[in-house]
């Protein structure tokens, strides 16, 4: 018997102080009896607990769930002691964002963690003392996360350079990526279309398509502005001013486009904010060639440049010469980026760049060709991807699919993968930072697993690495799919509490009772 753990008294039950610790904080009366079930048996005994932690788990989301096929669970020992445990691990389920790793895994084994996405500037005219007399061609390069810093540091060398006008056009080039008109479209039963999560990926895309409005209140009223300040939109501002006070939440504000006919928008703004308050909103208002060329003609005007022609899109020329460039960061970093806050459209932009960068010549589609060569590079690997179904690669979708198995076979892969350190950094720490940073507080867990979430309407999802009390580290994943699910995430912690505090590593096997896959607990 673990020494960690309070001996059982004679003819009673008791509860490690852990777990007493977790009960307290949780206020959750359910845990308090699933954890007094699983009582450790008596010092000395031969005896073993009857109930497998499978079943265990199973029981409790029975409980919580009121279902008994809503959950799936896989975990497996991946460094040291620990019987694999699986529920309902052969149901294909919509995963959420837990996609999101085998697109970031698949990106970094196919693309290399190297792999940068590079933007051009060229023109196919000359340089006259101060002015660049021709076209200003952006040749962009699928680029996850082309932010206005960028832009801003590069299109300055331009006026360092000693240009202050481009008598020409500006023309944006988005022919890197080969899109269907027929692609999924993801139906969000939320009140704003104009949300960040809904941004659609682009050849296009800049600044991920956002605008970030801001208002505060001081001894002049209220003011109001954007980032990126763009000619397209403007701002209504309604806000009234109040007397200090407490700052009210961002639900209290109404944020409101208004698209004119003239391809402009207006952002109407209602509320009211105490003096010294401020209160933002991020949006995406404009379609993507629209906002890029906005942003790149007000990127120019910052920097002491103008641009006398109109926005438009087409091909760069042949001949064109090449005056600028921008690279991204390099691959690892996006990863990162997309996995720490589950950012879905670097997630889409990912998948389309495996899908052009490995496009067949009769392929015209660079999401369906991402998603042939994903399904090939799993095939290689002995992963059987019946039933896989990616769709997007972020998991904003309600078409997605992938079994617990699958899922818990990619996170092996990944374990020995020689670019595994750099997969496990993107991901969200337990109760520490990203989508995990609010979760497992106060119960012993922090720092103590990698864990990707996964959220949509009747969907809560988990997949990552977690470690034990014995320094074993599992992949694990879990995924509820119920109607409602709003107590799913309660769930996968509990799963998560479990194998760290009562792993699956003892000597008794069963058999398990809907997987067929032979099991054990303490």
């Amino acid at each position: 018997m673990d020494s960690r753990l309070p001996r059982r008294r004679y003819g009673q039950t008791r509860v490690p102080q852990s777990i007493r610790r977790f009960i307290r904080s949780t206020g959750t009366a359910a845990l308090v009896a699933a954890f007094a079930t699983t009582a450790l048996a008596a010092p000395g005994s031969d005896a073993i607990p009857t109930r497998l932690w499978s079943k265990e788990v199973r029981d409790y989301a029975t409980k919580s769930l009121h279902s008994d096929e809503a959950l799936s669970v896989a975990a497996v020992p991946l460094n040291g002691p620990g019987i694999e445990q699986y529920v309902n691990a052969d149901e294909p389920r919509s995963p959420g964002s837990i996609m999101k790793l085998v697109t970031t895994y698949a990106a970094l084994e196919i693309l290399g963690p190297t792999h940068r996405w590079d933007t051009d500037f060229l023109t196919d005219g000359k340089m006259v003392g101060d002015t660049l007399t021709g076209n200003l061609y952006v040749r962009f390069g699928g680029d996850p996360k082309l932010t206005i810093e960028r832009l801003w540091s590069t299109l300055h060398e331009l006026h360092d350079m000693g240009i202050t006008k481009i008598d020409g056009h500006l023309v944006l080039d988005g022919s890197y990526f080969r899109l269907s008109d027929n692609g999924p479209q993801f139906d969000d039963n939320g009140d704003n279309p104009y949300a960040p999560f809904l941004v659609e990926p682009s050849a296009y895309l800049t600044n991920l398509n956002l605008l970030h409005f801001q208002v505060r209140a001081d001894e002049r009223g209220t003011q109001a502005w954007s980032t990126p300040k763009l000619e397209d939109v403007r701002i209504d501002n309604r806000v009234t001013s109040a007397p200090e006070g407490p700052c009210p939440g961002r639900h209290q504000f109404d944020w409101t486009p208004v698209f004119g006919d003239n391809m402009q928008v207006t952002v109407r703004v209602t509320g009211s904010l105490p003096s010294g308050c401020r209160t933002t909103t991020y949006l995406s208002l404009l379609p993507h060639e629209q906002y890029t060329a906005s942003l790149i003609r007000s990127v120019l005007a910052d920097t002491g440049v103008t641009i006398t022609g109109a926005s438009m899109t087409g091909m760069t020329p042949e001949d064109a010469r090449l005056i600028l460039k921008t690279s991204s960061p390099d691959l690892v970093t996006m990863v990162r980026d997309i996995n720490k806050w589950s950012s879905n459209v670097m997630a889409r932009q990912m998948l389309l760049t495996i899908g052009a960068e490995n496009r067949k010549d009769d392929e015209q589609d660079d999401r369906v060709a991402g998603i042939r060569v994903i399904h090939d590079w799993l095939e290689d690997k002995g992963i059987k991807t019946q039933g896989l179904v990616i769709d997007n690669g972020a998991g904003l979708s309600r078409h997605g699919r992938i079994t617990a198995r699958q899922e818990v076979q990619i996170l092996q892969h990944a374990w020995n993968s020689p670019y595994a350190a750099d997969l496990m950094t993107s991901m969200p720490i337990i109760a520490m930072d990203g989508t995990m940073a609010r979760r497992l507080r106060n119960t012993g867990l922090v720092g103590e697993g990698r864990i990707k979430t996964g959220f949509l309407e009747n969907v809560r999802s988990i997949a990552g690495f977690a470690r034990d009390e014995n320094n074993t580290t599992w992949a694990i994943v879990g995924m509820v799919n119920n109607d409602p699910a709003w107590n799913g995430q309660a769930v996968l912690d509990r799963v998560l509490y479990s194998l760290h505090y009562r792993p699956p590593t003892g000597t008794a096997i069963s058999q398990a009772s809907s997987d067929n896959v032979n099991t054990a607990i303490q």
